[in-house]
C-alpha cells in the first residue's frame, strides 16, 4: 500500500511508500518454504512477520504494526531473553516467519528459536577458524540472515555462504544443523571477511566482503540460492592490470572506471579496496540493485594513487541490474576519498513528493556526514546536506557537479588534520529507518573526532591494516586520566529525525556517548533505539523529545530492532551485546569500561511482559601496577607508533580497551618478555583471536610494544589510586 504521510511544515508535500495505490487485503500466513520475491513484495500485506534485512527490498525498517503505540508503549515489558554463545559483538537484524526467529551472533553462529516461546530450536556453528579474527577490522561480527524458500543464508567471518534448511527440526541432530550447500566467496589466503547479511532476489543470494584496511580488492557476488553455483561478479576497483575479469563489470571498467584510477601507487598491490560489506537495496519495478560500496586500500589518497585519481567505484552507491549484474549508474559520494568515508551505510527507497514531481529516490547518509537524495532510476542527485552541522572536511557539495566542496587542508599532504568525521563516520554501520507516515529519515548519528597524519614511511604490509594513516601523530607524554575524561566530551550520539524534502533535520535526541544504535519505525508512532549505555528506548517519531519508554538492557544495544506479531501480540526484538569498537579515537577512554566477557542475547517485548533479566554487574579488572618501566624514552615512543599501527584497533587508542579483547594495561601477558613474544610473534593464542604477528614484526618491535604498554599501565595505575577514596 502507499502511505501517504502528514503535511510538512503546512506545505503540500507528502510522502509514499512504493508498493501500490491503496491499502490492500491482508494475505493468508506463510511459512519459511513460501518465502519469495513476491512474499517480500507483498510484505506489507503480512505485517506480523519479517522476512528481509530491512523487512523489505526498500530497506525502510518500517513495521505497520501499531498494537504498541505511543499510548501503550508504557505498558511494554520483556517477554523473553535468550543467551547467545558468543561474547562479541552483536549486530544481527533478526528474520521471523511462521513462529520462528533467525538471528546471528558474533563468528556468525545462527540459530532458530521460538519466536513466541524464545525456545531454542537449533544452533549452526560454522566453526570458523578463531585465527581468523585478526583479519576483522571491527571485531567477528555477523549482521543477520536472508530467507528464501526454504533455506537460510548466512556469510561467515571466514568468507563462505552457507545454506541452511530453514525448517524446525530437519537436518538437526543433537539441537545442531547441519548445511545443506556451502561455497567459499573469497581467496581465504587474503584477509577477506563477510560480516554483513546477505539478500536474495529471483533465486539469487547476493553478498559481498570486506576487508580493504588490510588490503584486498571488493565485489560483490550473486550465487544460485538452490545449488550455490556463481551467477555473476561485479568488481567495485580495478584488475591491477586493468585487463578484463570475464565478470559483468567487464564492460563499464573498459569504458569508464579503469580511466580513474593512475597506473601506479599502492592499489596495484593492495587491491584498491571498495569492499561492499553492509549496505543493499532492491527495486523490483525497476530491477536494480543498490550497493554501497567501501573506502580505498590503503585509505590514504597519496599512496594509493599518487595521480590523483578519483578512484571508482570507492565510496559510491553502485546501481546494477540485479539479474545479470550490469552497470546501470552510480554515484560517488567522495572522489578520491582518503578519510575511510564509506558508503556502505544503509540505503533507503521510497518515494517522495518533491516539487511537483513524486520521484523515485535513494536515500543515504554515509559516513561523510551528509545525507544524499538520489533519483533511483537514473542516479541523479537531488539533494546533499549536512545532517550533522560541525561536519569540516568538507564545506557542501556542489549539485551541479556531485562533488564536496572539501577544506583546503582536509586531506592532510603537509600537515595533520582533526578531521570531523573521523574514519568511525558520522553515521556507521547502525541502520537507519524511514517512516511513510511522518515522511521522516531517523539516523543515528555522532561526533568521534580523529587526526589524520600522513604516514611518511609507509610500506605495504600483506594481512596487516595498511591505512597509510599515522595515528600516532602526536608525540609527547599521554593524555593524563582526567583529560582523556573529559575529552569524552567531544564525543557525542544523536539521534536525527531528517525531512529528506526540506533537508532539515524536524528534531534531534541528543547521548552522552555516540556508536548508538539502529533504529526501527513503526505504525505505531514510535521510533525504537538502543543504547551504548545499555538502554533500549522508544520516541514519539513525530515529535521526539524525552523517551516514552525505556528499559534496561544491560548490554550495549547495538543491532537495527525488529517487530512481529503472533497471536494477536505485536513484538519488539533486538540483540544486545558489546565486542571491539572505537578503536580509532585516539584519546583512550572513549566510552565507559562498559566491556564483559558475558553473552550476547537476543531482547524481546511485548505489552505486559513479565519476564525479567537477571542481575548483572560489568566484570572490572584490578587496576594494579605493571612491572617496572623499562626501556629507553625512544624505545617508548617506537612502541607507541608501532602499537598504534598494529595493536590499536582491537585494544583501544592509549592501551585503554572498550570491549571483550584484553585491556593489556590490566592484562598479565605483557609482564615479562618471553612470555609477551610467545603471543605477539608465536601466535600462541590465535585460537582466540589474537594470530601471530611474526611477518610485520621483529623481537625488538615486540619488546618496544611491551616496554610503551607498561609504561601506559603504570600512568594509569597511578592516576586511579589517586582518585580511589582514602
Amino acid at each position: 500500500m502507499k502511505r501517504f504521510g502528514a503535511l510538512l511544515g503546512g506545505a503540500a508535500l507528502f510522502v509514499l511508500a512504493a508498493c501500490g495505490e491503496q491499502a490492500a487485503a491482508p494475505l493468508q500466513p506463510i511459512t519459511a518454504a513460501e518465502v519469495n520475491g513476491a512474499a517480500i513484495i507483498a510484505a506489507d500485506q503480512r505485517p506480523d512477520i519479517w522476512i528481509s534485512h530491512g523487512r523489505t527490498y526498500s530497506e525502510q525498517r518500517f513495521s505497520p504494526l501499531s498494537q504498541i503505540n505511543t499510548n501503550t508503549v508504557k505498558e511494554v515489558g520483556l517477554a523473553w531473553s535468550a543467551d547467545l554463545d558468543a561474547n562479541r559483538g552483536m549486530e544481527s537484524t533478526p528474520i521471523v516467519v511462521d513462529g520462528v526467529m533467525y538471528v546471528t551472533s558474533a563468528w556468525s553462529i545462527v540459530y532458530a528459536y521460538d519466536a513466541k516461546t524464545g525456545e531454542r530450536l537449533w544452533k549452526y556453528d560454522p566453526e570458523v577458524d578463531k585465527a581468523r579474527g585478526v583479519s576483522a577490522c571491527c571485531d567477528v561480527v555477523n549482521r543477520g540472515v536472508a530467507i528464501w524458500e526454504g533455506k537460510v543464508f548466512v556469510g561467515t567471518i571466514d568468507g563462505r555462504l552457507i545454506a541452511l534448511d530453514a525448517s524446525r527440526a530437519d537436518g538437526v541432530t543433537d539441537g545442531l544443523k547441519k548445511p545443506l550447500w556451502e561455497v567459499v566467496t573469497v581467496d581465504q589466503s587474503k584477509p577477506y571477511t563477510i560480516t554483513g547479511a546477505p539478500r536474495v532476489i529471483d533465486g539469487k543470494v547476493i553478498i559481498g566482503n570486506g576487508g580493504a584496511e588490510y588490503g584486498v580488492r571488493g565485489y560483490i557476488t550473486a550465487y544460485d540460492a538452490a545449488d550455490g553455483k556463481l551467477a555473476w561478479r561485479f568488481y567495485t576497483t580495478p584488475n591491477p592490470t586493468k585487463q578484463p575479469d570475464g565478470a559483468a563489470s567487464d564492460k563499464v571498467f573498459a569504458e569508464k572506471a579503469n580511466a580513474t584510477w593512475g597506473d601506479k601507487g599502492d592499489w596495484t598491490t593492495s587491491g584498491g579496496g571498495g569492499t561492499a560489506w553492509d549496505a543493499m537495496a532492491y527495486d523490483p519495478d525497476l530491477g536494480i540493485l543498490y550497493v554501497g560500496i567501501g573506502n580505498g586500500s590503503p585509505w590514504n589518497h597519496r599512496l594509493r594513487d599518487p595521480e590523483g585519481k578519483d578512484n571508482l567505484f570507492l565510496s559510491s552507491i553502485l546501481a546494477i541490474k540485479a539479474d545479470t549484474g550490469e552497470y546501470v549508474w552510480h554515484y560517488q559520494t567522495t572522489p578520491g576519498e582518503t578519510w575511510d568515508y564509506t558508503a556502505t551505510q544503509h540505503i533507503i527507497l521510497a518515494d517522495l513528493q518533491i516539487g511537483d514531481k513524486v520521484r523515485k529516490v535513494a536515500m543515504q547518509a554515509p559516513k561523510n556526514g551528509f545525507f544524499y537524495v538520489l533519483d533511483r532510476a537514473t542516479g541523479e542527485l537531488l539533494s546533499a546536506d549536512k545532517f550533522q552541522d560541525n561536519v569540516n572536511w568538507a564545506s557542501s557539495v556542489d549539485l551541479k557537479t556531485g562533488r564536496p566542496v572539501e577544506a583546503p587542508e582536509a586531506r592532510y599532504l603537509e600537515s595533520p588534520f582533526a578531521a570531523i568525521p573521523g574514519p568511525l563516520g558520522s553515521h556507521n554501520w547502525h541502520p537507519m529507518a524511514f517512516s511513510p507516515d511522518t515522511g521522516l529519515v531517523y539516523i543515528p548519528a555522532q561526533t568521534i573526532p580523529q587526526v589524520f597524519a600522513d604516514q611518511a614511511d609507509f610500506a605495504y604490509r600483506p594481512g596487516f591494516w595498511n591505512t597509510g594513516v599515522e595515528f600516532a601523530a602526536a608525540p609527547g607524554p599521554a593524555p593524563k586520566l582526567n583529560e582523556r575524561l573529559a575529552g569524552r566530551a567531544a564525543l557525542k550520539g544523536q539521534l536525527v529525525a531528517w525531512d529528506p524534502v526540506a533537508k532539515k533535520a524536524r528534531w534531534t535526541i541528543d547521548y552522552a556517548t555516540p556508536w548508538n544504535g539502529g533504529v526501527l519505525a513503526t505504525g505505531g508512532g514510535l521510533v525504537f533505539q538502543g543504547g551504548l549505555d545499555g538502554k533500549f528506548r522508544a520516541y514519539d517519531a513525530a515529535k521526539g523529545g524525552a523517551a516514552l519508554w525505556e528499559v534496561d538492557g544491560q548490554y550495549p544495544v547495538m543491532s537495527g530492532p525488529i517487530s512481529y506479531e503472533i497471536d494477536g501480540e505485536q513484538y519488539i526484538a533486538v540483540t544486545a551485546g558489546w565486542g571491539t569498537g572505537l578503536p580509532l579515537t585516539g584519546g583512550g577512554n572513549a566510552i565507559p569500561n562498559i566491556g564483559s566477557p558475558e553473552l550476547g542475547r537476543v531482547l524481546v517485548y511485548k505489552i505486559g511482559g513479565k519476564a525479567e533479566l537477571e542481575a548483572y554487574a560489568p566484570y572490572e579488572m584490578e587496576k594494579v601496577a605493571a612491572t617496572e618501566d623499562f626501556g629507553s624514552a625512544a624505545v617508548v615512543e617506537h612502541g607507541r607508533v608501532l602499537y598504534d599501527r598494529n595493536c590499536m584497533v582491537c585494544h583501544g587508542g592509549l592501551v585503554v580497551s572498550s570491549g571483550v579483547v584484553s585491556d593489556l594495561r590490566w592484562s598479565k601477558t605483557p609482564a615479562t618478555k618471553d612470555g609477551f613474544a610467545d603471543i605477539v610473534l608465536d601466535g600462541l593464542y590465535a585460537s582466540a583471536g589474537m594470530a601471530s604477528f611474526a611477518n610485520t614484526l621483529n623481537a625488538d618491535d615486540a619488546e618496544a610494544i611491551r616496554a610503551y604498554i607498561v609504561n601506559r599501565a603504570n600512568e594509569d595505575a597511578a592516576a586511579y589510586a589517586a582518585q580511589a577514596p582514602q
